[in-house]
């Protein structure tokens, strides 16, 4: 009989200031993923050389990869967890050793868990969402055009997962940087017939310490997104509206369309 495979897990786990690695060996299964692969450990902690410790804890959520919840540093890549085949990795690079480890750019809570309180904060900041008022039936909502909506569904996409903040260089514990994903939120809501009543509210909001003008272009953002977010266009397109906004305060046109 042939015999089972088997890969390891190498775990960076602890709390804050008590951090190391820990080994688990387990047998591969098809289409398993890293989540799967944690649950293994949480029924049964033995490590590789066969000490029983705590349970490993994470986050995790929609197991689609649509809530964002389950980021993590896999092989010192920032991706989500549920959609990382266990197979696949070993294939791509041909080690049977897979580490994993909290992302970096956040507060550690334990072992696989950060607190990303930070990026929704960053939300409230630059108004990101759309005041409606319900007091009465408006109808129909305005029309928008194919274009914009092809536009605006790509972007809307985002999850707040912090893969994108986790490969940012300007975003450490040293910089105000909002982060990258704020620029496609500050769009998406600005393309809105609705919220862009709020365009100007937004846009001060990222001028300023931490701002667009914080963004090195170092691109990082849009290559780990999971949702491959384009991201790129979103800091270009806002970096113009910013400036466009500037120069309307300069010259004072509190009248002119938003549009």
């Amino acid at each position: 009989m042939k015999k089972a495979m088997k890969y390891t897990l190498k775990i960076y786990r602890g709390s804050p200031g008590n951090q190391y690695w820990e080994e688990f060996e387990l047998p591969l299964h098809p289409y398993v993923n890293v989540i799967s692969a944690l649950m293994e450990i949480q029924k049964n902690p033995i490590t590789k050389d066969g000490r029983k410790v705590t349970p490993v804890v994470w986050e995790q959520g929609c197991l689609e990869e649509v809530c964002g919840s389950c980021s993590m540093l896999i092989n010192s890549k920032p991706r989500q967890a549920c959609t990382a085949l266990i197979e696949k990795i070993i294939k791509e690079t041909g080690n049977s050793v897979i580490t994993l480890s909290p992302l970096s750019k956040f507060p550690l809570v334990r072992d696989l868990i950060v607190d990303r309180t930070i990026m929704f904060e960053n939300l409230k900041r630059v108004h990101a969402w759309v005041d409606v008022d319900g007091a009465y039936d408006r109808g129909s909502g305005p029309k928008i055009s194919q274009e914009k909506q092809e536009m605006m569904y790509s972007i809307s996409q985002c999850m707040t997962c912090g893969c994108c903040v986790e490969a940012c260089p300007q975003s450490n514990d040293h910089s105000k940087f909002v982060g990258p994903q704020i620029f496609s939120q500050v769009r998406f809501f600005n393309a809105n017939p609705i919220g862009k009543m709020k365009k100007g509210e937004r846009l001060r909001a990222v001028m300023g310490e931490g701002g667009i003008s914080d963004c090195g272009n170092a691109q990082n953002c849009q290559r780990v997104c999971p949702k491959k977010l384009p991201l790129l266009d979103s800091i270009a397109a806002i970096g113009r509206d910013v400036n466009l906004q500037a120069l309307k305060e300069l010259f004072s046109f509190p009248d002119r369309d938003e549009g």
